[in-house]
């Protein structure tokens, strides 16, 4: 399991990175789900 927490609340740069790179897991970890709070802390 990997949790992300949003500097400052900014969930767009962190979702524009995915776009760009992709999600820079480490090698052998599968992505399944991902949630968002409402309040984009994390």
């Amino acid at each position: 399991m990997v949790i992300e927490r949003f500097k400052n609340q900014d969930a767009k740069a962190v979702y524009r990175r995915f776009r760009e790179k992709g999600r820079m897991a480490p090698g052998g970890l599968a992505y399944v789900e991902s949630w968002v709070e409402h309040n984009f802390d994390g």
